[in-house]
């Protein structure tokens, strides 16, 4: 751009007179607005957070909870390691019902509904604020027995038939854990060409009256093998771990970790519903193995039980 032939062109340039700017005095702003110093409020901040944590609470309590499957009484349908999401609501609310135990014991129920044959249950322990995991069997007015490990429901035996048995990977990180361990599927422990090991442990099929039908484990005999007979009081049901020998469940005393009986509806705190992950033990520290300890082929699987036609009881 060339420079015109104007009067302004050889005029000199105006300056304008510059005020020198004082720096602003300490705890203003430029601007001449107050600086906002003000401190955090923690009792705000507390607040926010107990308000978050009973939000958590009232969920876990009323709608449902994440649990965590220590234990082999309920294999082959849970393994040890398996992480479920159990709901609340199904029979209704009771002091069962409350994260941590929080509430105390009483035979109060709000909207009360009653489990189905077939059904995976958090009972609490009769004694102990101790959460336990097994299936219904027996409903209120049934009469149960069991004799050599088969259930006799109101007189007829359950249908039990054989079933190819389950395998059951070798887990050496989950061989005992204070309890009831892979390591009574010994017998059973079988090696493939490839070197692989698995548990092969007997099982059946049962199938309950509404037609209920699941897996259990039955590979020795031991004391819990014969029971009653028992009538089922109203407002009780019977449950049983599928894992038959290595369960401590309605048939076994409250004082032998047992549930002592028929289980009163207050004491069940919800109803499985489906696993979300599982891990095989061998979790540590290094993000690996975060990954390689997932039991894939686990997740989302349900654990309402399928329906079956009701066939003949087998002899």
């Amino acid at each position: 751009m060339t420079q015109t032939d104007s009067p302004q062109a050889d005029a000199p340039k105006a300056t304008e007179a510059v005020e020198p700017v004082a720096a602003p005095a300490q705890g203003t702003h430029a601007d001449g607005g107050e600086e906002s110093d003000k401190k955090v409020d923690w009792f705000a901040e507390l607040r926010g957070l107990a308000l978050m944590l009973l939000a958590v609470l009232a969920f876990h309590s009323l709608v449902a909870k994440p649990f965590y499957i220590p234990s082999t009484s309920m294999m082959p349908t849970l393994w040890v390691g398996d992480r479920l999401v159990v709901s609340k609501y199904p029979y209704g609310w009771s002091w069962a019902s409350a994260s941590f135990h929080m509430l105390p014991r009483g035979d109060w129920r709000v909207w009360p509904a009653t489990p189905e044959y077939g059904d995976i249950v958090i009972p609490v322990h009769p004694q102990r604020d101790e959460d336990y995991i097994k299936r219904v069997v027996a409903l209120p007015g049934d009469t149960i027995e069991v004799r050599d490990g088969r259930i006799i429901l109101n007189g007829e035996l359950v249908t039990r038939e054989i079933v190819p048995p389950v395998r059951i990977p070798f887990e050496p990180e989950l061989l005992c854990d204070n309890g009831p361990c892979l390591s009574a599927f010994e017998p059973y422990k079988v090696r493939e060409a490839n070197g692989a090991q698995f548990y092969e442990p007997p099982t059946y099929r049962e199938t309950l009256p509404n037609g209920a039908t699941y897996l259990v484990i039955d590979h020795e005999d031991q004391p819990l093998d014969n029971f009653g007979p028992l009538t089922i009081p109203e407002g009780h049901v019977f449950a049983m771990g599928d894992n038959r020998d290595e369960s401590a469940d309605s048939r076994a005393p409250a004082e032998a970790r047992g549930l002592g009986g028929a289980i009163p509806l207050e004491n069940i705190g919800g109803r499985a519903e489906f696993i979300t992950f599982s891990l095989d033990g061998s979790t540590t520290w290094n993000p690996v193995s975060w990954f390689s300890s997932m039991r894939g082929a686990r997740a989302w699987s349900t654990l309402r039980p399928p329906i079956a036609e009701r066939t003949a009881p087998s002899q």
